[in-house]
């Protein structure tokens, strides 16, 4: 599932295979790119911000994708087969002379200005992963509606760029409080510790294959509580529960354990 780590290990990849190239084959297989052609420009970067990825190319353009909880990019070797998914689900083919990059069911792809990225990411905060990460603010955000519960606060993009589903869950149990909890109800010191921690496990996780957020366990034992309901809970051998929760736009699962998170429940 795709979350603030996993973005930037894409980001990573593409930087890595296309910066400095010029581009020797754009294909955009979305309706209103469809007669768009880059090949010959020169890719610039490629930037995560939160959840977005922003590919800049030369002559002042940027090509905006989002993931969300299907889409991926794929880096192969120039003339290599691709491996990623059937061919009616390529949205996006960027080519050098090394390398080509895939992208393959994207829900968002758009072009816009470079000096317009403003539009698509001026209103997440701080990014977990970036340059302008700023823990304090981050805190601040989270605070700002006292009687939202954790699980929604964390989601909403607008406090802090980079929790997708699989962190919210699992930073709710390492906090020991239900994610239903408002977060003016959370105890003193704990959301400075939460952000913190988020921080902490998306950096840690960033460079990984397999996600972990449970550093120190056995092999297998990867996640606390997301994936797991009912197995018995690491930490107090309580089966974990499982519940739809919304995140303001829509409902998303959510994993705890009743006996470690006390608090409300749905």
């Amino acid at each position: 599932m795709p979350e603030g780590d996993t973005v930037w290990s894409a980001a990573h990849r593409l930087h890595t295979a296309l910066a400095g190239q010029v581009l020797t084959v754009s294909d955009l297989r979305v309706p209103r790119l469809a007669t768009v052609d880059l090949t010959g420009r020169e890719v610039l970067d490629v930037t995560p911000r939160g959840k977005h990825l922003l590919t800049r190319v030369e002559g002042g353009l940027t090509l905006h994708s989002h993931l969300r909880m299907e889409g991926s990019w794929r880096v192969f070797r120039t003339g290599e087969r691709f491996r990623g998914g059937p061919d009616f689900e390529i949205r996006a083919i960027l080519g050098t002379g090394e390398h080509t990059a895939v992208g393959y069911r994207l829900p968002v792809l758009e072009l816009l200005r470079t000096a317009e990225e403003e539009r698509v990411v001026g209103h997440l905060g701080p990014d977990l992963l970036g340059p302008d990460w700023d823990a304090g603010k981050a805190v601040a955000n989270l605070l700002s509606d006292p009687g939202r519960p954790l699980g929604e606060a964390l989601l909403d993009q607008r406090n802090l760029a980079g929790i997708g589903n699989v962190y919210k869950c699992e930073l709710a149990f390492l906090a020991r409080v239900s994610p239903w909890l408002p977060v003016g109800d959370l105890g003193d010191g704990i959301p400075a510790r939460l952000v913190a921690t988020a921080h902490r496990l998306l950096d840690l996780n960033k460079a990984r294959p397999d996600r972990t957020t449970t550093t120190g366990r056995r092999p297998g034992e990867r996640l606390y509580v997301y994936g797991r309901r009912g197995r018995p809970c690491f930490r107090c051998g309580a089966p974990v529960s499982k519940a739809e929760q919304s995140d303001g736009a829509s409902e998303r699962v959510t994993y705890w354990c009743r006996g470690c998170q006390p608090g409300p429940t749905p």
